[in-house]
């Protein structure tokens, strides 16, 4: 499968997250071409603000393979993490991060604190931005126009 197709089942994740009143946010972590998790935002349904679509994710994928280090994962998210999921990518040791919509406003990879650029960031993942961007800026867009 090709990184588009990864993203493709992060944004089935994403519309799934919708479906059930949450910011649609969906990501798969894959290993050796495998999915080995994925999710969509529930921060709403868990009343917990940490239910980002990446931590969920993260914690499968940990559970899954038996292990707190992700080397050799891959991470698909449709919108550019926040601190915390960028944090925790890096404390995963997520080896690329592969997300689709920039996120000017909350995002930490390409914008606000740049989280991998700081000198107290452990490990930085291959950072491949803009995969799907246009699917998941719409998605975004339409379910926050429809909350107006």
């Amino acid at each position: 499968m090709t990184a588009r197709s990864f993203m493709d089942l992060a944004l089935k994740a994403a519309q799934t997250a919708e479906k059930a009143g949450e910011v649609p946010i969906g990501c798969v972590i894959v290993r050796d071409g495998e999915v080995i998790a994925q999710a969509g935002n529930r921060t709403l349904t868990d009343r917990d603000p940490t239910a980002h679509a990446e931590i969920l994710a993260i914690r499968e994928a940990a559970q899954r393979i038996g292990s707190e280090r992700l080397t050799g994962c891959d991470l698909y998210v449709t919108l550019e993490p926040c601190t915390m999921c960028a944090a925790a990518i890096s404390f995963a040791r997520i080896r690329r991060l592969y997300y689709g919509a920039a996120d000017p406003k909350g995002g930490a990879v390409d914008s606000g604190v740049r989280f991998f650029a700081s000198p107290t960031c452990h490990h930085v993942p291959e950072i491949y931005p803009s995969v799907g961007e246009t699917e998941a800026a719409a998605l975004l867009t339409g379910f926050f126009r429809a909350r107006r």
